[in-house]
């Protein structure tokens, strides 16, 4: 028997993607104070990108085969769900520890298990809003997890910063030299983390498998090579839109890495020089300008929906990572400390449309029943770009970039526009005005 999904309201889609704002409370963490506990505990500023390596990894591994798998799967509580609780479980305990970290390879250590833990969690729940709403519906779905990006990561970003106008010091800290704010701001986000997916798994059930889609399910081969196979299949019949994605994906994510990596050091050599304690300003700044642009996110998201839905998606997104691009570009050479905000505006529309419109233009156009291992297969298009950043730019960054970190901020917004024009070139007649 066929299930034909309904449409869902408004709240019962707020619900259904309630658990991203956790998880990306625990994201937002990581792109605001990873580089800087780094810096804290000692590690040199041109090796930087070497100590981001656990996300590109651990999500090139990850993400395909639980996709695959999550495809496979057959729970009395859902195919997706059961990844979010474990995934969710794992991130909470590690974000508890990474402020007690003592070293950089302690530091280094969690960080690979928390993004093993949060790519186990994301990948299923990209498919998880495919499966249960209407195609007509993906606009909104997709771009409502956008929305909770930018809250999860406005809160995130801004935590400090609250925890200081309510008289924690900013100076405190403990023996490992890590900020008490940070410490603190890690601790609510393992509380966030499970709690905003207990609460999507208590009020969003997942759409019960037809028994035909649990025949097929059954009938597959199962086992480690048959999820290898599998994932080796999506890659060999990969859509064509998708591979059209590749370049606007490699100029988008090389950028924002090299974005979160340099940003907190950039502020404290233009904002900053010369200060005393120039650095833990900065640092706080760049939390703050991150929060900034996350809560643009947060309220333009809902707004890209309805362009995305209205006009083509790829539109939307090229204009609105233009507008980034050029904002990073000119990033460096403001000296004002509320001037700086001014940028994060194209950053705040550029996020909250990579979070939402590829996602978009995707999801139409990949079998659904090969959703989850589609979606893992895409996200190889986020880390493999990290994974080179990470690995190319230590090579270059004292000799073509003279050890400037304002100048790997400009190298961010040239990479932003690149992805801009790249957008132009993909074929997705399917998501044209509806």
């Amino acid at each position: 028997m066929k299930i034909f999904k309904q449409k869902l309201s408004f709240w019962q889609i707020i619900n259904m993607n309630f658990g991203f704002f956790g998880l990306q409370y625990s994201f937002g963490l990581q792109q605001a104070n990873m580089s800087p506990i780094y810096s804290y505990l000692g590690a040199e500023e041109s090796k930087l990108p070497y100590l981001w390596l656990a996300g590109p990894i651990t999500g090139l591994v990850l993400q395909p085969i639980v996709g695959a798998m999550s495809d496979k799967t057959v729970t009395k509580w859902g195919r997706r769900t059961p990844y979010f609780l474990i995934g969710a479980i794992f991130c909470s305990i590690c974000l508890f520890i990474m402020p007690y970290s003592s070293s950089v390879w302690m530091a280094a250590s969690t960080l690979w298990i928390l993004d093993a833990a949060n790519n186990i969690t994301q990948e299923p729940y990209r498919a998880f809003v495919s499966d249960k709403l209407d195609e007509s519906q993906h606009p909104i779905g997709f771009l409502t997890q956008s929305a909770f990006t930018g809250l999860g990561q406005t809160l995130s970003y801004l935590t400090p910063s609250i925890l200081i106008f309510f008289g924690v010091s900013k100076l405190a800290e403990n023996e490992n030299h890590i900020p008490i704010t940070t410490l603190i701001a890690f601790v609510i986000g393992a509380v966030f983390s499970l709690s905003s997916i207990l609460w999507t798994l208590k009020t969003t059930k997942e759409i019960p498998l037809s028994e035909e889609e649990l025949n097929e399910i059954k009938a597959c081969p199962r086992g480690t090579s048959a999820v290898f196979a599998d994932i080796w299949q999506a890659l060999k019949n990969m859509p064509p839109v998708m591979k059209q994605m590749i370049p606007m994906m490699f100029f988008s994510w090389y950028a924002m890495f090299i974005y979160w990596i340099y940003i907190a050091k950039c502020l404290s050599t233009t904002v900053f020089a010369n200060r005393p304690d120039a650095f833990r300003d900065a640092d706080l700044l760049s939390g703050q300008i991150g929060a900034f642009y996350n809560f643009i996110a947060f309220i333009s998201a809902f707004g890209l929906a309805a362009l995305a839905k209205r006009y083509n998606a790829k539109y939307v997104h090229a204009a609105c990572l233009t507008f980034a691009g050029i904002g990073l570009f000119i990033l460096p050479g403001i000296k004002d400390q509320e001037m700086v905000f001014i940028p994060m505006i194209g950053m705040g529309l550029s996020w909250a449309s990579m979070m939402g419109n590829p996602y978009v233009i995707l999801a139409g156009g990949i079998p659904k029943e090969r959703t989850g291992v589609y979606m893992g297969v895409f996200n190889m298009f986020i880390v493999i770009p990290m994974l080179l950043q990470n690995i190319s730019m230590p090579l270059y960054y004292n000799s073509l970039l003279h050890g400037d970190p304002g100048q790997a901020i400009k190298q961010a917004g040239i990479m932003l526009v690149l992805a801009a024009i790249s957008v132009v070139f993909i074929k997705n007649e399917n998501l044209s005005k509806s």
